[in-house]
């Protein structure tokens, strides 16, 4: 397929905790993107002080619960583990990461419900892994058409950010993506395997500029394609580098 191109590569150090656009990276095989979801905020449901493995999402405090998380904006630098977040509604905060984790879990309080199990602690998995929403080490790959496709079903444009997504492609058909699994894609000199397909939540709904619920994301997905899918899980199986921009083969 000619024209396919990585449109945006996004991370996001701290689950549901603030996003951010990179131009490049190094992917490893059988590991989700670098310092995507490394860290979590955890609740006092949680039932745990570090975690040895893989927790499920519910375990920490995310969009899912309150929409106004999905405003947070990130900037990370690799080498210091320093973070800076903002949030419409709050000061911009920056914190080395793990040290100040409870500085970190104080600024989010304020925009946490006080309904809910409150924030407790930034947590890493002591193994080193991710605290993706699945236990396999993925990463997500998202289309910028499907993306535009649901938009003009809602009548208005959709923040890509409103998914969370790491891998934007643009030049595929709408919902093409659903169309990759079980083909190899490479990207750079990184070759994936799409997987399986990604079942979303109310978060995003949420305005990522505003952090205020605004679009029936899951209504429209249902209504108009009988499902609440959107962007597909994959699986790196060559290591390699991507940047912004690069194109992209669909290889086997």
């Amino acid at each position: 397929m000619s024209g396919l191109r990585l449109a945006y590569i996004c991370r996001h150090p701290v689950k549901s905790v603030g996003y951010e656009e990179i131009e490049r990276v190094a992917l490893t095989a059988g590991h989700p993107l670098p310092f995507d979801r490394n860290w979590a905020v955890s609740h006092e449901a949680a039932g745990f002080d570090q975690p040895d493995g893989w927790q499920p999402k519910l375990k920490f405090v995310r969009g899912w619960a309150e929409g106004s998380l999905q405003a947070i904006r990130a900037e990370f630098d690799d080498a210091t583990r320093r973070i800076t977040l903002s949030h419409p509604a709050r000061p911009d905060l920056t914190a080395l990461l793990p040290e100040d984790g409870p500085a970190l879990v104080d600024w989010l309080r304020p925009l946490w419900p006080e309904r809910r199990p409150a924030p407790a602690a930034l947590v890493a998995r002591r193994d080193g892994g991710a605290l993706t929403d699945v236990p396999e080490p993925y990463l997500s790959i998202l289309s910028l058409s499907s993306n535009r496709a649901l938009g003009q079903r809602l009548g208005q444009d959709l923040s890509i950010h409103r998914w969370r997504g790491n891998l934007w492609l643009d030049g595929l058909a709408p919902w093409e993506e659903f169309d990759l699994i079980g083909r190899t894609l490479a990207i750079g000199t990184a070759r994936l395997t799409i997987e399986q397909r990604i079942t979303r939540c109310r978060a995003t709904c949420a305005n990522p500029e505003t952090g205020r619920t605004d679009a029936d994301t899951l209504g429209a997905l249902e209504e108009g394609y009988g499902h609440i899918d959107f962007g597909v899980y994959a699986r790196v199986i060559q290591a390699g580098d991507i940047t912004r921009g690069d194109p992209v083969e669909i290889v086997t």
